[in-house]
């Protein structure tokens, strides 16, 4: 993967966790560096983890037809809140909340890409 394409996906993340964080009463945040970081942390979980946990729990997903993706996508958003001391999350539905936001960002900020490798979709 690209380091612009890196750096777009830490600034996205940031974006989803900021706008999950202003819906959600239960995500809080203390600071900008705690939003940074977490945003950093998340990007390399999804890069290096996320991977992992989705071959892992390929059964699952299957027998789930793709429900056990937001328990993927919500146990790494919670594995982020526990790097950082000013960034907390109350609870796993709330986890699964946060996630579904973040995760729409992303899908916004692709589609409106200009770059061809950071698009997941094309418009037809």
């Amino acid at each position: 993967m690209n380091s612009s394409v890196i750096v777009y996906r830490i600034f996205v993340n940031l974006i989803g966790i900021g706008f999950a964080a202003f819906l959600f009463k239960h995500i809080n945040i203390s600071s900008f560096y705690v939003l940074f970081g977490s945003a950093v942390i998340l990007t390399f979980l999804n890069l290096f983890l996320k991977p992992i946990l989705l071959l892992v729990t390929l059964p699952l997903q299957i027998l789930s037809f793709g429900f056990f993706y937001l328990i993927t996508n919500a146990f790494i958003l919670m594995i982020t809140s526990y790097f950082f001391q000013g960034f907390n999350i109350d609870g796993f539905w709330t986890a699964i909340g946060g996630s579904i936001i973040i995760g729409f960002v992303n899908i916004i900020f692709d589609l409106f890409s200009t770059r061809a490798e950071l698009r997941y979709f094309e418009w037809k």
